[in-house]
């Protein structure tokens, strides 16, 4: 098995490629009749698909891993766990299991990418779906102390008031992009000269 582009992916921190990369190693071997089980890098795969957001694949192929990977590999373990606290939705949960691992260096960059991934999206759901919350709340959701929220959020022109512990937050400007056509132009044009004639 040729595990080049993956590692080339990992060392160039290609993260977001590396899903369809092992996906593709995987289609390749299986259809050469090559066992490949035993060899096979499942946290990275895991990994991958999690860090793509493609949380369906990712239990896809927890679903065909072969047991004594699921039982014996400490490592896909940590990996399946935070995928779990995915699809539950446990945002508290999925920093508990990137942060109860000690991962190993292949996994330690894509789990960080992953980490600071996690941690944008949080703030674009809280930004998305609050006007006001407390800095206790937000403190969880972006997995900071409170005075790293408060730096934070204010980094982002979100209101801190101090007396009620409570962020207000700055919601971005909703911009639409219009596209002219030319030709519905021509043809609006040609229309309202009809009128007017």
């Amino acid at each position: 098995m040729d595990f080049s582009p993956l590692s080339s992916a990992l060392a160039s921190k290609s993260y977001e490629r590396i899903a369809d990369i092992c996906d593709d190693i995987m289609l390749q071997v299986a259809a050469e009749g090559v066992s490949f089980q035993e060899d096979w890098p499942y946290a990275i795969h895991l990994l991958g698909h999690i860090f793509a957001g493609d949380i369906n694949s990712m239990r896809f192929l927890w679903k065909s891993m072969p047991s004594a990977v699921k039982e014996n590999n400490p490592e896909v373990q940590a990996a399946w766990r935070i995928g779990q606290k995915l699809w539950v939705r446990d945002y508290v949960g999925v920093y508990e299991a990137i942060h109860g691992f000690n991962w190993s260096q292949e996994a330690e960059g894509l789990v960080a990418a992953f980490s600071d991934l996690y941690t944008k999206k949080m703030f674009q759901l809280l930004q998305s779906a609050y006007s006001t919350i407390s800095i206790q709340d937000t403190s969880l959701f972006l997995n900071m102390n409170d005075d790293d929220v408060r730096n934070y959020v204010q980094q982002q022109g979100w209101i801190v008031d101090p007396a009620s512990q409570m962020i207000t937050v700055k919601k971005q400007p909703i911009v639409t992009e219009q596209k002219l056509n030319p030709s519905k132009l021509q043809s609006l044009t040609e229309y309202v000269f009809h009128l007017e004639h």
